[in-house]
């Protein structure tokens, strides 16, 4: 999306929330599972529970427009692939126990408080999937990534009716990234094919499945190819120093990314 309609979008969001203050409506209570590996666990940081992209992202959300409250789980789980989140894993029962956890609490609310809580999951895998050897898995096919995906958010939509689905696109790393897993410059092209996977799931889901799967944030792979040498950790490995996780800056930015691109899916039933 052009950064015009992007701005202008955000200017729209503004207006509403102003105006939805003026004519009585609720303010959302969203309830957020983020699924993925050890970027979205937050590796490279040391206070995970408040500075893991996770965190970050739950603590923007808070200070949005017409947004009540925030409550999130992090799932996120060092090594994993999408093969490692699919049903009958351990993996996807951490994730189903924390969102049934929510759901439990929902029944009780009123009426009218659970009209206005909403349950997401926010999913970033590919990372893994994308190395060359030394992930389950790896090296992960397009295809089979998206379908690997596809069972797995097939399976949380029927679990929980009226949940939202966000996927996030994996950040860049460095061409010689190899620790236990090898990557390199084959797995990062892997991971850039996955991508065009991602869009034509949305694309599938909002025909089939309206308003429940959304594209989440796409920049940032191109931010962290950027800015890398400042928001990526420097890592020793086996083929030098390489880099892959976000550090404390980098994974703030993350998380603001991911904020904002759940928020977009949160409100789109109000706009």
């Amino acid at each position: 999306m052009p950064t015009y309609y992007k701005r202008n979008l955000w200017v729209l969001i503004a207006v509403f929330a102003i105006l939805s203050a003026f004519n009585g409506v609720k303010k959302k209570t969203l309830r957020v599972v983020f699924i993925g590996d050890s970027i979205t666990y937050g590796a490279a940081v040391q206070d995970k529970a408040h500075q893991a992209p996770p965190a970050v992202a739950a603590t923007e959300l808070g200070q949005m427009a017409l947004i009540k409250a925030v409550d999130f789980y992090n799932a996120g789980r060092s090594g994993a692939t999408t093969l490692d989140f699919l049903p009958g894993t351990a993996n996807f029962k951490n994730v189903a126990d924390a969102a049934d956890a929510y759901y439990k609490e929902q029944t009780t609310l009123t009426a009218s408080e659970q009209s206005a809580t909403l349950l997401l999951f926010s999913i970033m895998l590919g990372t893994n999937d994308s190395a060359i050897e030394g992930t389950n898995g790896a090296p992960v096919s397009p295809d089979q990534y998206q379908q690997n995906l596809t069972i797995i958010i097939d399976s949380l939509l029927r679990r929980y009716p009226g949940s939202k689905i966000v996927i996030q696109e994996a950040p860049w790393y460095s061409d010689n990234t190899q620790n236990g897993a090898k990557y390199l410059k084959e797995g990062r092209a892997r991971l850039e094919s996955y991508n065009p996977k991602i869009e034509a799931l949305v694309k599938q889901y909002k025909k089939t499945m309206p308003g429940r799967v959304f594209l989440g944030d796409k920049s940032a792979y191109s931010y962290f190819k950027k800015y890398y040498t400042t928001k990526l950790s420097l890592e020793n490995g086996r083929q030098g120093i390489f880099y892959l996780h976000p550090n404390t800056d980098g994974s703030a930015v993350l998380g603001k990314k991911w904020a904002k691109a759940i928020y977009k899916a949160a409100m789109k039933d109000a706009l």
